[in-house]
């Protein structure tokens, strides 16, 4: 028998957002080694951290949720979530936690090198399991950890005191580091940062927006991939012109026509939760089959930070989804089903979010309520291959794309 010729990937124009998106990513992973290879201190940062402190300071940063999703893209989430159950690390714990942790210990991993970090940057407004991570990790590496405490907040709109309290806490950050690596704050370098991140953000948003047009000028899932960039380096020039680049061939794309979604566009759908990166291309082939476009996710939109003041600024980070009621999650994913016409909600209840898992259910009823849509979810894990069921997963959007089908 014949051995099966693979196709060789089509080039990439240099020119593209793809590339330019993807470059960025990847460099910054060699940035990081650079800078530490050089004596240059190095953060590892959670993911709705200000990057506007990193940034202006000169750091160099890693963020290890990214890191665990490109160890668990390639195939290696289960050997290190192994290595982190075998050191006393609970099967419960967060994926991206227990990869981590791992290669805290192992200190590499070929699916995706890090540099090591002299510093921790810690923000609870993307989940309370965060706190604990960095600490364990503060403890292991013996590194001093920086925190900002974003509380939840139980009314509508953010306080001014949530935003005194947080915004003390952000410069309490800036004079521990510059303590810390004898560094100096620039308030002209903080203009500009704070320039290019509200630039990035202005672009992704508008790019995201997009989807309003049917069918859809892009796939969905897109935006897992292209977001990485808007999670590490949405205050750099470069993710600023990378992202505009992104939204112009958005617009492009729907005047000529076309979609980066290859197949005809029969269904859409808002994808709620983290991405299964384990089982990425299963999801997007159960979902692409069926004729099926993701056009928005709310993690999306999550990191697009638009401010004209430093109170709008922190105001924003309190603002991100995991840190707002129910009420205000609800109404924020409301918007977009409707903006983007959105004839269904797959819901990914992620077995380690617990608290975000928690109302999921009841967010998820009172979403497809208003909007006239079903919804149908599915158990998974955004690293852990041992807790995703294709099977299930299958099952669950046939059912979807039936009730759909019965609504047209």
């Amino acid at each position: 028998m014949a051995e099966e010729v693979k196709k060789a990937p089509r080039p990439v124009d240099p020119n593209s957002a793809k590339y330019k998106l993807g470059k960025i990513a990847g460099d910054a992973y060699v940035n990081a080694i650079e800078a530490k290879k050089q004596g240059k201190p190095v953060a590892w940062v959670s993911s709705n951290f200000p990057v506007e402190i990193p940034e202006t300071l000169g750091i160099a940063t890693v963020y290890p949720e990214n890191q665990a999703a490109g160890i668990a893209a390639r195939g290696a989430g289960e050997r290190m979530c192994d290595v982190a159950e075998a050191e006393g690390y609970s099967n419960d714990i967060c994926a991206y936690a227990r990869v981590s942790l791992a290669y805290a210990k192992l200190k590499e991993c070929p699916e995706q090198d890090v540099a090591m970090p002299d510093v921790l940057l810690c923000c609870n407004n993307i989940c309370n399991c965060m706190i604990k991570w960095y600490e364990n990790l503060a403890q292991e590496l013996n590194i001093p950890m920086i925190i900002l405490d974003i509380p939840f907040n139980p009314d509508y709109e953010v306080g001014q005191a949530i935003i005194d309290y947080v915004g003390a806490q952000f410069w309490d950050a800036v004079h521990q580091l510059e303590d810390l690596f004898n560094i100096k704050w620039d308030d002209k370098k903080f203009e500009e940062v704070t320039g290019f991140s509200c630039r990035s953000s202005k672009a992704w948003l508008a790019a995201t927006g997009e989807a309003h047009w049917t069918p859809s000028p892009f796939n969905g899932f897109d935006l897992l991939n292209h977001m990485a960039v808007m999670v590490t380096a949405r205050g750099k020039e470069e993710a600023a012109e990378a992202m505009e680049t992104l939204l112009k061939e958005y617009k492009e794309n729907h005047e000529k026509g076309v979609s980066t979604f290859r197949e005809e566009e029969k269904y859409r759908i808002m994808f709620e939760g983290i991405a299964c990166w384990p089982y990425l291309r299963a999801t997007s082939k159960g979902l692409k089959s069926r004729g099926i476009n993701m056009v928005t996710t709310i993690y999306a939109d999550a990191f697009g930070f638009d401010y004209s003041s430093f109170d709008e600024m922190i105001a924003a980070y309190c603002s991100v989804p995991n840190a707002i009621n129910l009420e205000k999650a609800r109404d924020k994913r409301i918007k977009l089903c409707k903006d983007d016409s959105v004839e269904g909600l797959l819901v990914h209840t992620n077995r380690s979010c617990k608290l975000w898992s928690g109302f999921m259910p009841e967010m998820s009823r009172q979403i497809g309520e208003a909007c006239g849509i079903p919804v149908a979810s599915f158990d998974g894990d955004q690293a852990d291959p041992r807790n995703f069921s294709e099977a299930q997963y299958d099952t669950r959007v046939q059912g979807l794309m039936e009730i759909m089908e019965a609504n047209k």
